[in-house]
């Protein structure tokens, strides 16, 4: 069975692989999920943060944004002595951050699913024709857009390659290589 290189033997990432990266998501919480996990990551490796997942659902409240952007500044201190996430005092703070900014988009635009996919051609997810990984962008003008517009609105840890990065984790955009037995149509 052919797969991305990048998810290397790791059992982790292989079942992150072949079970979410790529594949469509419309659920808020699933997309603060990733929304969260993704800023975290931010100078780190993937596996990192997949292996600190568990953490992050304890600790955020199982990404319910509505709870994580109630969450004080002594909530955010208390998660600095915590052992299941990355304890940078910013990217907690962005991640409070980011709930309130998700929950003013969802009540904008009915759900984060309709905000993201408003930036789309048609409203319709990209399959990219990936021949090998060196092909693979590491941004582009839909989530420079999203970027700008996330930064506009007060978004932490959200720059377009972190963007472009949730929006492959979310399916918004598939780069699955091509032959991958997780490509879809």
């Amino acid at each position: 069975m052919k797969r991305c290189s990048w998810c290397g033997d790791d059992p982790l990432y292989m079942e992150y692989h072949d079970r979410e990266w790529g594949r469509p998501v419309t659920d808020d919480r699933t997309l603060f999920e990733f929304l969260t996990l993704e800023s975290a990551q931010a100078g780190l490796a993937w596996i990192t943060i997949l292996r600190k997942r568990d953490g992050y659902r304890q600790a955020f409240h199982n990404f319910d944004y509505q709870k994580v952007a109630c969450m004080t500044p002594d909530d955010e201190e208390r998660l600095r002595n915590f052992d299941g996430i990355v304890k940078n005092r910013l990217k907690i703070h962005a991640a409070v951050t980011n709930a309130r900014l998700f929950g003013d988009i969802v009540s904008e635009y009915g759900s984060f699913y309709d905000y993201i996919i408003s930036f789309f051609p048609d409203r319709k997810r990209i399959v990219n024709d990936i021949p090998d990984e060196k092909q693979i962008p590491a941004s582009s003008p839909i989530s420079d857009a999203i970027s700008r517009d996330m930064k506009r609105r007060g978004a932490k840890f959200f720059g377009t390659t972190i963007c472009y990065a949730f929006l492959q984790a979310a399916g918004f955009i598939d780069d699955h290589v091509n032959g991958c037995h997780c490509k879809q149509p």
